[in-house]
């Protein structure tokens, strides 16, 4: 099995319009450049008392869902 690697890149705050601003070097070292789309994803325990948010780049997002479902699809689409 392969290793998930965990790290914590910044701290970010929330702004009274609710907009957050990720740390340019951030931005640089994971590629995000002006205009990027990305999307935000949400893990919830069944309480919703635990939360963790993922940010991943909409392109990238696109790529797992087609590999994901592309197989299950072209056998319903047949």
């Amino acid at each position: 099995m392969s290793q998930t690697k965990f790290s914590i890149e910044a701290i970010i705050s929330c702004d009274d319009r609710g907009q957050l601003v990720l740390p340019k070097d951030v931005r640089n070292n994971l590629g995000i450049l002006p205009g990027d789309k990305l999307a935000l994803l949400k893990c919830s325990s069944p309480d919703d008392a635990q939360n963790c948010l993922t940010i991943i780049k909409s392109s990238s997002l696109e790529v797992l869902v087609r590999d994901y479902l592309g197989p299950m699809l072209s056998d319903v689409v047949k």
